[in-house]
């Protein structure tokens, strides 16, 4: 069953789940580990700031 999260909460776990994609890209491997966590972590910084923009 789907738990029921309320705004701050949601946003405290999408925080969460940015910084581990940023400790995991700075630990990978290999180059395209590291662009893949990446990937995944400007993706969060976006939902948790819209106004921000991307270098690509």
């Amino acid at each position: 069953m789907a738990e029921i999260v309320d705004a701050d909460e949601l946003l405290r776990r999408v925080r969460v789940a940015r910084d581990w994609a940023r400790d995991e890209e700075e630990r990978a491997a290999d180059a395209t580990a590291a662009t893949a966590y990446r990937a995944v972590r400007e993706v969060l910084d976006r939902l948790i700031d819209p106004s921000l923009r991307s270098d690509h």
